[in-house]
């Protein structure tokens, strides 16, 4: 306010000088009047707080901070103003686009544009499915991602761990069985091998793995009903699964393609395969010492987001570990620290019906206890199973068997992964 044109105006102006008593007289009364009009001020309301944020990562805006420090005796004067959060412009949001942003669609890699109506509505992901992607799939996905609402991106998810498993070989290139990677290769050339594979799947639209697999589990067989591991483990020996699984996980992450670390808590040594029927992994105290510590590395290292398997763990409840409270948010969240996005592995299992839930029910239940995003296998029902899965959290919602802010939390989560921003 001290700008010199204004100081010679007000001088310029002024009233002659009164005498000493006057003077002091006048001073009071300015200092009154400008403590009424303080007072008043005091009296508009208190600025809300800022929406806090349960899931670091989920705020990409910083908060807003004074720009200059008040003197203590002075009021405060508010604004008003409330900081701008991803979770703040999420809470603006009906439960049904909230819910839809928690849901990846399952759709055919020759037939993307299946999910265009899904898409439409919010999803926030699709996953691939196939054996053989066709040439032009990155013109596809990109035709498909002008659908998304508010052009806020899609998280485009295949299936890409190497060997046996693998959507999309032929655009890509081809990995061998992660267990050859562990036994032959160094983590430096895992990295080096998958950082080629990931680029070309991030120029093909693809920008989320499901892999790597980080369970321990050294069985010299091929995946089966009996054993989901087998070959898809890079070893049965847990310092080399950790520094394995956190190359393949760099390596994805430097072409540009997002890494979801899975199956925690770990299916090495379990007693059958989850897509199948009910399947129990190794006793929770064994797998903190043989199957964690890899989950641990990728944590230590940045993963981005992690599977949660469908297997009961036999310590930490009755529930598979996708629908368990305990697994995810007491142990993942809780006690490992984990903020990143957390993925359930398939609702259609066979483990989940097993366990006396639909697929809709099991997609709140894993929301209620912690996951982020709920995946579905393909079938004749895509379409009106999404909605089916849509309508059962936004009613779990509205009778108050899901908390608004749970749901609101992993929305953000799912924005996050991707580096949305809703503020900007």
């Amino acid at each position: 306010m001290n700008h010199p044109s204004y100081r010679d105006r007000r001088r310029a102006t002024a009233p002659p000088r009164l005498p000493g008593r006057a003077r002091n007289a006048r001073r009071l009364s300015a200092a009154a009047a400008v403590a009424a009009m303080l007072l008043v001020g005091c009296d508009t309301g208190t600025p809300k707080a800022s929406p806090h944020s349960s899931g670091p990562g989920v705020s990409l805006a910083p908060s807003a901070t004074p720009s200059h420090s008040r003197s203590t005796f002075a009021p405060a004067l508010t604004t008003g103003a409330t900081a701008c959060t991803n979770s703040s412009k999420l809470a603006g949001w009906s439960n049904r686009r909230l819910a839809m942003l928690t849901i990846a669609v399952p759709v055919s890699e020759t037939s993307v544009s299946d999910a265009t109506s899904e898409v439409s509505a919010g999803a926030g992901g699709v996953l691939l499915f196939g054996s053989k992607a066709p040439s032009d799939l990155g013109s596809r996905l990109t035709t498909l991602k002008t659908h998304v609402p508010g052009h806020l991106g899609l998280l485009v998810m295949t299936d890409e761990e190497g060997g046996g498993i693998q959507r999309m070989a032929n655009l890509v290139g081809s990995l061998p069985w992660p267990a050859y990677m562990g036994a032959h290769w160094t983590p430096a050339q895992i990295q080096q091998n998958v950082t080629k594979v990931a680029k070309k799947m991030a120029a093909a639209q693809v920008n989320m793995d499901l892999a790597p697999v980080v369970d321990v589990d050294g069985r010299n067989v091929a995946p089966s009903h009996t054993n989901p591991d087998g070959w898809r483990s890079f070893s049965g020996n847990t310092s080399v699964v950790s520094k394995a699984g956190v190359a393949y996980m760099n390596g994805l992450r430097a072409g540009g393609v997002i890494p979801v670390v899975k199956h925690f808590p770990g299916l090495g040594g379990s007693t059958y395969n989850s897509d199948f029927g009910p399947a129990r992994t190794l006793p929770w105290s064994t797998l903190q010492k043989v199957g964690i510590p890899p989950f641990t590395a990728a944590i230590k290292a940045g993963a981005p987001a992690i599977m949660v398997s469908n297997n009961i763990v036999p310590g930490l409840g009755t529930n598979p570990a996708s629908l368990s409270p305990t697994a995810i948010s007491s142990e993942l969240r809780g006690k490992m620290g984990f903020k990143g996005l957390v993925v359930t592995d398939s609702l259609s299992a066979k483990a989940i019906s097993a366990a006396g839930f639909s697929v809709p029910a099991a997609a709140v239940q894993a929301l209620r206890s912690g996951a982020d995003m709920v995946l579905f296998d393909l079938g004749s029902n895509v379409s009106s199973q999404t909605s089916s899965i849509a309508t059962a959290i936004t009613n779990a919602v509205t009778g108050g068997h899901l908390s608004r802010s749970r749901l609101i939390d992993a929305a953000g989560h799912v924005l996050a992964v991707r580096h949305v921003n809703l503020c900007s």
